[in-house]
């Protein structure tokens, strides 16, 4: 049945579908359904991939040796153009330093990263007017995949640090304890909407408190309001994150109730038809570039180098300070398993998922970051 919330995605994927034609080619080699050889990799061995099952809290990010997988430069040079929604967040990290220290143009990549909020971004990545996304599989992804989209989760991004308290937060009220709080009917603030990967660890933190995406009222907030509001009382909790929480942490009138899971990354690299089919080679040299500069710069607690902090705070333009207050992220290119339905079942709650769920084999391909690594599926 349609409805008015499912016409205007409809229409939109009607229309550039339509367009496809038009997607831009780039001098790049036409999609071949030839099987792709796998071969190892030197450098990447056993540890360079995971069982996508394990969500272990515990499970160590899939690495490589520094400076592997080596750079296969493509014969013709690739200019891309990858849409992020901010480039001051320490997640765009390692594009920045891809950037900076040239691992895209060892592999023959001319990488351009554009400021574009996702909702812009997402018609442009699935016409092929830009190649990739550095976002989430957020509700508007879900459903613009249901409605024709071809866009696919290709890559994460990263885990928080187990000490990380960037989640949700709640004013206490007399008599209450962090161990139970109750969150039904309270007012929750939040920079975020119900379509965001948030609302999923969101909605596991407030069911634990007998509340629920659907039993909370949301009060959508600037990023610079979310903690005054939380802390004058305008809304009852809030979704703080890095640094912004360390300002109440510690402080009695205020609970943590729950956060991102450890081992199961929401967010990372969408790839739209240029590189899916199109150019397929592109995408994998894309792939060895982002986990090689993982491996190099960013394999384990990166933020415990003064020297690579200062560099990295300089090439992201953000104060050194802010980059100190929080631990080191875990840069982890790994999808888990399930982790597409599990973000569904939350936008099911939160009332903006649109159409049939989307499996996971239509949404996520981690058969580029596989090559890359010489893994074979």
């Amino acid at each position: 049945m349609l409805t008015r919330k499912t016409l205007p995605v409809l229409l939109l994927a009607g229309t550039l579908l339509a367009s496809a034609g038009c997607a831009k080619e780039d001098d790049a080699p036409a999609a071949s359904s030839k099987p792709r050889e796998i071969k190892a990799v030197e450098g990447c061995g056993a540890g360079s991939w995971t069982d996508p099952a394990d969500l272990s809290p515990d499970r160590k990010p899939a690495r490589c040796d520094k400076g592997a997988p080596a750079p296969q430069p493509l014969k013709k040079t690739r200019k891309l153009t990858v849409a992020t929604g901010t480039l001051s967040a320490e997640y765009v990290a390692p594009l920045h330093m891809a950037v900076q220290k040239g691992e895209f143009k060892k592999e023959g990549l001319d990488v351009e990263l554009k400021v574009l909020p996702t909702p812009d971004a997402l018609p442009l990545l699935a016409k092929g007017d830009i190649d990739a996304q550095w976002a989430a599989p957020e509700a508007a992804v879900m459903n613009g995949i249901n409605g024709g989209f071809d866009i696919k989760w290709v890559a994460s991004n990263y885990g928080p640090d187990p000490k990380s308290k960037s989640g949700l937060w709640v004013r206490l009220k007399k008599g209450e304890t962090a161990e139970k709080v109750p969150m039904a009917g309270r007012k929750l603030g939040t920079m975020i909407g119900k379509g965001s990967v948030i609302a999923y660890p969101m909605s596991k933190a407030l069911t634990q408190h007998g509340g629920g995406l659907d039993k909370v009222e949301f009060l959508q907030l600037g990023s610079a309001d979310v903690l005054t509001a939380l802390q004058n009382g305008g809304v009852d909790s809030a979704w703080l994150l890095d640094p912004v929480w360390r300002k109440i942490d510690g402080d009695g009138k205020f609970a943590f109730l729950g956060g991102q899971p450890v081992g199961e990354p929401l967010g990372g690299l969408l790839f739209g038809p240029n590189l899916l089919a199109k150019d397929r080679d592109a995408g994998v040299a894309f792939l060895r570039a982002y986990t090689r500069t993982v491996n190099t710069y960013f394999a384990g607690d990166y933020k415990s180098d003064p020297a690579f902090v200062s560099e990295l705070a300089q090439v992201m333009k953000i104060d050194e300070s802010i980059l100190k207050e929080t631990p080191s992220l875990r840069m982890d290119w790994e999808i888990r398993k399930g982790t597409t339905d599990r973000l569904q079942d939350a936008y099911e709650e939160a009332g903006v998922a649109e159409g049939d769920r989307v499996p996971e084999d239509k949404a996520v391909d981690r058969s580029f970051y596989a090559e890359a690594v010489g893994h074979k599926l």
